[in-house]
């Protein structure tokens, strides 16, 4: 049986593969988070409304900081894939397709960053991610702090939990600026 050479493109392009295959993986499961938080938001709000407890409010800071903080790695992790491939692997590619320049691989990759609707878009999954993420734990937080019924050791909780969404809402800003 005769031995076939490895070439760099077939490297290439089985990386492409790999890392495009780990991309859309990533992208499911950042969708599906929204979907999670929704279902513990709406079974920590029925929870707290059946036991008349404001306190059990407080599960959703942490609920919500976890799945948010998971949500943005991965979509960290989404646009990092898309950026490797448009500024490294595709042209290393498209010299080994055309030495002389002039082919670009993989257009999809930069072609639908050039949208012009794409940063209304942006601006608008940065309010959904606000709001599914932070305003709701801080909603949940202003009931809690409103009911008053706890002693300090809660309240101290409260206000970690107030930080902790804080945290994350910057971190939301701020990955939506790069």
């Amino acid at each position: 049986m005769p031995e076939q050479d490895v070439t760099a493109g077939q490297l290439l392009l089985a990386e492409y593969q790999t890392i495009k295959d780990e991309q859309k993986a990533r992208i499911g499961f950042r969708d599906n988070l929204l979907y999670v938080t929704l279902a513990a938001v709406a079974a920590v709000i029925a929870a707290s409304a059946q036991a008349k407890q404001a306190s059990m409010l407080l599960a959703l800071p942490p609920v919500c900081v976890v799945l948010g903080w998971t949500y943005l790695v991965n979509d960290e992790k989404i646009s990092a894939i898309g950026k490797y491939v448009r500024e490294d692997l595709g042209p290393r590619l498209a010299a080994l397709a055309e030495p002389g320049g002039g082919f670009q691989a993989f257009g999809w990759e930069t072609a639908h960053r050039g949208d012009a609707r794409r940063g209304s878009r942006k601006a608008v999954q940065t309010v959904v991610d606000l709001a599914a993420f932070c305003a709701v734990p801080l909603a949940a937080l202003v009931v809690f702090w409103v009911d008053g019924g706890s002693g300090g050791l809660m309240m101290a909780l409260s206000v970690l939990e107030a930080l902790a969404v804080a945290g994350l809402a910057s971190q939301v800003v701020w990955y939506a600026k790069a």
